[in-house]
C-alpha cells in the first residue's frame, strides 16, 4: 500500500510538471547548461513557497560562453566534424564546460574540449529558445533481485526523445535558431495525443550536411 500510494503521488507530480513545462516554460531546477546561467523569474506562483522565499528562476546567456555555443553551431554546419571543433576550442584557449564551472566539476579535470562535450551541447534543443523537461529519468532498481530486502539504488537514464516535453513557446533567449528543413511531417500518436513530427536519421543529416534533429 505504501509502494502504491508512493507512485500514485509520483504520476500527479510528473504530470504537473510536464503540463508547466509545456504550457508555461517553467523552470524546473537543474544545472543550466552550458551557455546559460539562472537568472531571477520573480516570485514563486505558490503563495506558501513565495512566502519562504522561493523565486522561479529563468535561462540567461552566459556572457562568456554563449558565443561559444554560437560557434560550435557555426563550424558544425559550415561542414567541421566533432573532433575538428574541439580540437580548435582547446587550441584558442577556451575553456570547456568543465573548466568553465569548476565548482560543479570538481571530479573532472577540465583540461581541454572532447568529441563528448561538442556532440552533448549540439544534441541540445534548448539552445533554440524553448524550455525541455524529461529527457533523463530516475529509475529504481533492485541490488540484488534475489534479496529485495536489500532495497533499491537510483540510477539516472536518459529517455527517448519522444517522451521530451518541449515547451510551446520561446521561454528564453535562443542562442541558435530554430530553422525548419522543409521536409513533409507525419502524423504520429505519443501518449494517446495526436503529433505531428519530422523523423530524419543522424546519419542521413550529416551525409547531406544538415543539422537536424533526430525528431521535431
Amino acid at each position: 500500500m505504501s509502494n502504491g500510494e508512493r507512485n500514485r503521488i509520483k504520476i500527479c507530480v510528473r504530470a504537473a510538471m510536464a503540463a508547466q513545462a509545456r504550457t508555461e516554460g517553467r523552470f524546473l531546477g537543474g544545472r543550466p547548461p552550458y551557455g546559460y546561467r539562472l537568472a531571477d523569474a520573480g516570485p514563486h506562483p505558490n503563495p506558501g513557497k513565495a512566502a519562504v522565499g522561493q523565486r522561479l528562476h529563468r535561462l540567461a546567456p552566459d556572457p562568456d560562453a554563449a558565443p561559444v555555443v554560437r560557434r560550435i553551431f557555426d563550424e558544425y554546419l559550415a561542414g567541421r566534424g566533432l573532433y575538428a571543433i574541439a580540437e580548435g576550442l582547446t587550441c584558442d584557449g577556451i575553456a570547456c564546460p568543465s573548466a568553465h564551472d569548476r565548482a560543479r566539476n570538481p571530479h573532472r579535470q577540465g583540461l581541454a574540449w572532447s568529441k563528448m562535450a561538442v556532440r552533448t551541447i549540439l544534441a541540445n534543443p534548448r539552445y533554440t529558445g524553448r524550455q525541455v523537461w524529461n529527457r533523463q529519468r530516475r529509475d529504481e532498481v533492485l541490488l540484488d533481485v534475489d534479496d529485495v530486502a536489500l532495497g533499491y539504488v537510483s540510477k539516472m537514464r536518459w529517455n527517448d526523445e519522444d517522451a521530451w516535453i518541449v515547451s510551446e513557446a520561446l521561454t528564453h533567449e535562443p542562442l541558435v535558431s530554430d530553422e525548419q528543413c522543409h521536409r513533409e511531417m507525419q502524423g504520429s500518436a505519443n501518449h494517446g495525443r495526436a503529433h505531428y513530427r519530422c523523423r530524419y536519421p543522424s546519419e542521413y543529416a550529416m551525409a547531406n550536411e544538415l543539422d537536424h534533429p533526430r525528431n521535431v
